[in-house]
């Protein structure tokens, strides 16, 4: 058996520690064995991933996409907007469940989230689903801790805080489209994200049509009425049964589903270098695909342990972009950053003026201050690491925008152009960690193509950004609130 995605590390690699020509360690560097241990594996060639740069690009992929589906749909994220853009890519998967016969689909979505105002993700979906029942289903997820009392005092938007589902996926037929932009106006519009589609990836696509599937199969369906109820067959309940025995439900489906992808992946591997078979060649798979998991409720911290032993076992002299709209790093993601790694950081986070809270109502407002707050705490650990020389932190500005975009570029030393990336749903904060279901890629790759879209699609970011220094924190408009600063070390586990 595979290993389980909140598992120890397994004691036996997957594949030989010693690399050979035409195996798969001749894509992955030496370095970077150890995900073999941790994570189910897709060959793939580099020539089947297309990197977007732009929201406008992502909606019309997500048109085009569903409008072309032939046997699947099955889309994860946050939440669904209530705009025209949002009414039209309902109507166009209407359309085309209407005009294929046996087409499926399946929207998850969160519960908190997607119930939030009277005109909300839920009345959206309902048309949907009283014109085609056997044909759409929406599952909202709802987290356990979210519970009793605390699930009756507590208002709308901030009981979103205790815990989300996170993931944002879009599988179409076998091609998947992975990101962390939700479906909504400004994700589709003016707020920055990352996107990468995997056309006609059969195994991968399959993968996280699974993963839907199977956390779908612990949450309320939505009914036309508005009702919510859990599934046929499923006795457990997020919040009104036994929260140990609800959890433990969840864990050991989303393990097994685990493990039987671990376990095809030598399989799998088998066929680079296969020169009997053209098809599966060395040259046209040269890339690997690793999907990573985390969902802190349930005790899977998959995620959260490839990306520790990922910036702590970087090469030396390599360097690694990395970007967050919300830059709270947890306090072991810090240490390896600061005192464990050995390459060279730029981090990429939004200005104020680009964080998406920018000029909220209430207590919400202050959240642009509170982020401020904690990039200088970390810039000033930095200077007292006297660590300038291999980290710099960047704020990303741009006019009318905002900035959502989240994930790694890994080059290595010596080169410019990356050979792996991470992209996902994944902030690199508490709440990634701890609260929230998330999910990411991390994509290596010897594709000279696909390693230059990705430079190109960091240089672009970049290109948005302001290096910080100390006058960034001193500078009018970025004064912190006493209260701020005194209030982060108890909520920034929230954010």
């Amino acid at each position: 058996m595979g290993p389980a995605p909140g598992d120890p590390p397994a004691a036996t690699p997957a594949m030989p520690s010693t690399p050979s020509p035409g195996t798969p360690s001749q894509i992955l560097p030496r370095s970077f064995q150890w995900l073999y241990q941790h994570c189910p594996a897709f060959p793939i060639s580099g020539s089947k991933v297309r990197v977007i740069v732009d929201p406008r690009e992502f909606y019309q992929e997500l048109l085009d996409k569903a409008g072309g589906a032939r046997k699947r749909i099955s889309i994860s994220s946050l939440y669904l907007g209530t705009g025209k853009l949002e009414e039209r890519l309902v109507s166009v998967v209407g359309q085309r469940v209407a005009a294929v016969d046996g087409l499926q689909v399946h929207w998850l979505l969160d519960h908190t989230r997607g119930s939030r105002g009277q005109h909300s993700s839920r009345s959206m979906l309902h048309p949907l689903l009283a014109q085609y029942p056997h044909s759409c289903s929406v599952s909202l997820y709802h987290t356990p801790n979210l519970r009793g009392l605390l699930r009756r005092l507590i208002p709308q938007r901030w009981n979103e805080t205790i815990g989300l589902q996170h993931m944002k996926l879009y599988v179409f037929d076998d091609s998947l489209l992975i990101s962390g932009a939700n479906l909504s106006n400004d994700y589709f519009t003016n707020r920055q994200d990352r996107y990468m589609v995997f056309e006609e990836c059969p195994a991968l696509a399959a993968f996280y049509h699974n993963l839907i599937a199977t956390v779908s199969r612990f949450c309320p369906q939505l009914a036309t009425d508005d009702s919510t109820s859990m599934p046929a067959g499923t006795s457990v309940h997020p919040y009104l049964g036994d929260l140990e025995e609800y959890c433990g439900a969840m864990r050991e489906a989303v393990q097994e589903l685990w493990r039987a992808e671990c376990d095809r992946t030598p399989e799998r591997l088998r066929h680079i270098g296969n020169t009997s078979n053209p098809s599966f060649s060395s040259t046209s798979l040269d890339t690997l695909v690793f999907p990573t998991l985390q969902m802190g409720p349930f005790g899977i911290t998959n995620d959260g342990y490839v990306t520790k032993r990922f910036l702590s076992s970087a090469e030396e002299g390599s360097r690694i972009h990395l970007a967050s709209g919300y830059f709270n790093l947890t306090e072991e993601y810090m240490k390896c950053v600061l005192g464990q790694s050995r390459a060279s950081y730029s981090i990429l986070m939004a200005h104020p003026e680009a964080n998406g809270f920018l000029g909220a109502g209430g207590f919400a407002g202050a959240i642009p201050a509170a982020y401020t707050q904690l990039a200088k705490l970390f810039f000033g650990r930095v200077k007292d690491g006297e660590q300038e020389h291999r980290i710099s932190l960047h704020e990303y500005r741009r006019k009318g925008w905002t900035f959502h975009a989240k994930g790694l570029w890994y080059s290595r030393p010596g080169q410019t152009w990356p050979v792996l990336t991470m992209v996902g749903s994944p902030n690199f904060g508490w709440r990634s960690v701890q609260r929230d279901l998330e999910t990411q890629v991390v994509v290596v790759t010897q594709n000279t193509a696909l390693r230059e879209a990705l430079h190109k699609e960091h240089s672009r970011l970049y290109d948005c950004g302001t290096e910080v220094t100390d006058s960034t924190f001193t500078s009018p408009g970025r004064s912190v609130p006493l209260w701020v600063r005194c209030v982060m070390p108890i909520i920034k586990v929230f954010f």
